[in-house]
């Protein structure tokens, strides 16, 4: 037998490399209009690059720590492996997570597909966009910059114990080098 949806089950995607505080403000405010927020953490393969830092446990346990500190108990965390092939891709990620009836995004291509499937789509309310951005955010702890105030204090705690700041230190040092869809380097030195 499967299991029915409740009424409102929202499902929201991002990298969340890392989650900060703007996410935690949509999550909050998404929270409001749902039984229960399906949080779905992209591009999980990827990790120990300067644009994903992070693995998708790293992400997972950042964001179970910071949802449980805010009192928000009504959440799964799901982590979705990018396929790349955009005809499938709605119906991979169904599969992934539990049933939901809403999708919120800022992605076009994220919206197009979920509601070419039949999804209602609302844009995710967007919070201080220019300070509170990961690629910000990555880019102050690469350089050794102020960066703990723009996530929450559990973040930063996780963060710290994985030595994350010196990860991503150490590997925005290295060249840029392309990856192909496994995650593997294009055209590395043997």
């Amino acid at each position: 037998m499967v299991a029915k949806a409740k009424d409102h089950d929202c499902l929201l995607l991002g990298r969340f490399q890392p989650f900060h505080k703007g996410h935690l403000e949509v999550v909050k405010e998404i929270a409001k209009d749902c039984d229960d927020l399906i949080i779905g953490i992209g591009s999980a393969q990827y990790s120990h690059t300067p644009d994903n830092p992070f693995t998708a446990g790293e992400r997972h346990l950042m964001i179970s720590r910071v949802l449980r500190e805010e009192g928000l108990d009504s959440f799964f965390l799901v982590p979705i492996v990018d396929i790349n092939r955009y005809a499938i891709w709605v119906s991979h990620v169904v599969s992934m997570v539990p049933p939901f009836q809403k999708v919120y995004t800022n992605n076009p291509l994220t919206r197009r597909l979920f509601e070419e499937s039949g999804y209602e789509v609302s844009s995710s309310p967007l919070f201080n966009r220019e300070l509170y951005s990961g690629t910000e955010i990555r880019r102050r702890i690469a350089s050794g910059g102020e960066w703990k105030h723009l996530v929450p204090d559990a973040v930063a705690s996780v963060i710290e114990e994985i030595d994350g700041a010196r990860r991503l230190q150490d590997i925005s040092a290295q060249p840029r080098r392309e990856v192909d869809e496994s995650g593997a380097g294009i055209g590395e030195d043997s």
